[in-house]
């Protein structure tokens, strides 16, 4: 059965999650959801588990990794190394695997459950990019970036992909609901990059037809939720696994490899630690450390390979701190014990950095565009690192906090994506 005219499919590959949407050709867009042990999600995890003979995605592989003793290879983050033109291929159990395979696994798996459930096979998609991808540092690597997820489409199964930004996407999804045009600016914060866009969107506006200059500026940054997760990490976990304390090497005092805490501050690097010279340092390390508990921390941590339990103990603090002045940090396994309260201020003293980068490109957009602030009629957020209050203020600050819009944080892309096949 080949895939009716009327309908339209939508893929956001995301660094943390991905969801896909159906369009019905109506103005309405319906999200796949995917079933888990405790339910259903419309957000399907972009990780890859591999054990030696077979491998699972998604939900499936976050039980599986869970419930494995001993535990195979758990992948996360893959979006991240498109860009880099160092990292093409790596080995998994003694077995070569290139970047574009890996994430083509996670693909495959996206493209099999939306065929099943929509009932015809997905073949073509139009599937969103950002503005910037992870470690682009020019349009070049973007396209690099860009030709290397086509590549992982192909490999998947996909016929034909059409791309488009994602924030884009998302002005589809909130244009959806308009009954006058607006100008609108976009900001789209996913797990490793932040896209902005300022477009005119509304029914006048699909009316005439669309026009080049309806997209009035984008900007993009390759940094989102993941550089705040690293925050935590840096100040909170690192230090108690080590971090900045010393060794003894011939009756002198030598610091801690600072290189280490700097793969375990990101989420696509933390596995890669698992190597063996990496591990025979650290041993190395545990037996002149002045402090080798904490080093024995870090080795439980690194060789039990419990990135995705750490990721989610840092993910749930800042989902707190969201709503609340303070919240909990604990994260418990074999010798590792973390138990600390984060008060919402001194994150956001932590992640100042980030904020300053965020406030400079929306600033530089505006000015691209040739557009005030006051000209802006709505500020539509979305994804999940949108829900931070010092992100909102950000905004709120420019534009006024009666502009701001937001709904549907995590599937607002796809859908809209859908609507634009």
């Amino acid at each position: 059965m080949r895939r009716p005219n009327s309908l339209g499919v939508g893929i956001d590959f995301g660094t943390t999650n991905s969801s896909i949407a159906l369009a019905d050709g109506t103005g309405n867009a319906g999200v796949l959801r995917f079933p888990t042990r405790t339910g259903l999600t419309e957000s399907y995890r972009s990780l890859l588990y591999l054990e030696k003979t077979q491998g699972w995605t998604g939900p499936e592989g976050i039980e599986r990794y869970l419930e494995a003793d001993p535990k195979g290879r758990l992948i996360q983050s893959l979006k991240s190394f498109l860009s880099s033109r160092t990292l093409l291929r790596t080995e998994v159990f003694g077995r070569p695997h290139t970047l574009e395979s890996l994430i083509a696994r996670i693909l495959k798996d996206l493209r099999e459950k939306a065929s099943a459930a929509f009932g015809f096979p997905v073949r073509s998609a139009t599937v969103g990019r950002p503005v910037w991808f992870v470690g682009a540092g020019a349009e070049d690597d973007n396209l690099y970036a860009e030709g290397r997820l086509r590549e992982a489409f192909r490999m998947a199964g996909f016929d034909e992909v059409r791309f488009e930004l994602e924030p884009v996407g998302a002005a589809h999804f909130y244009e959806s609901s308009l009954d006058h045009d607006e100008l609108i600016l976009i900001g789209d914060f996913g797990g490793g990059t932040s896209d902005f866009s300022l477009v005119h969107v509304g029914p006048g506006i699909r009316k005439r037809g669309r026009r080049a200059s309806d997209l009035a500026a984008n900007a993009g940054l390759g940094l989102a939720g993941d550089a705040f997760d690293s925050r935590i990490v840096r100040h909170l976990v690192s230090p108690a696994l080590g971090a900045g304390t010393e060794m003894r090497s011939m009756e002198k005092l030598l610091p801690v490899p600072g290189w280490v805490y700097m793969k375990l501050e990101r989420w696509h690097h933390l596995s890669l630690l698992k190597a063996k010279e990496t591990m025979n340092m650290l041993e190395s390390v545990q037996r002149h450390a002045v402090y080798p508990d904490r080093i024995a921390a870090l080795l439980h941590l690194v060789n039990e390979d419990l990135g995705y339990q750490l990721h989610r103990a840092v993910q749930r603090v800042k989902v707190e701190l969201s709503v609340a002045e303070s919240a909990q940090f604990q994260f418990s396994d074999g010798v590792v014990e973390l138990d600390a309260v984060i008060e919402r201020r001194d994150f956001e003293e932590w992640i100042a950095g980030e904020l300053l980068q965020i406030e400079t490109c929306i600033d530089g957009l505006l000015k691209k565009a040739g557009v005030a602030a006051g000209d802006v009629d709505r500020v539509f957020l979305t994804g999940g690192t949108s829900f931070v209050p010092a992100v909102r203020r950000v905004f709120e600050t420019r534009f006024g906090g009666g502009k701001i819009r937001a709904g549907n944080e995590f599937t607002s892309v796809a859908r809209g994506l859908a609507l634009i096949s």
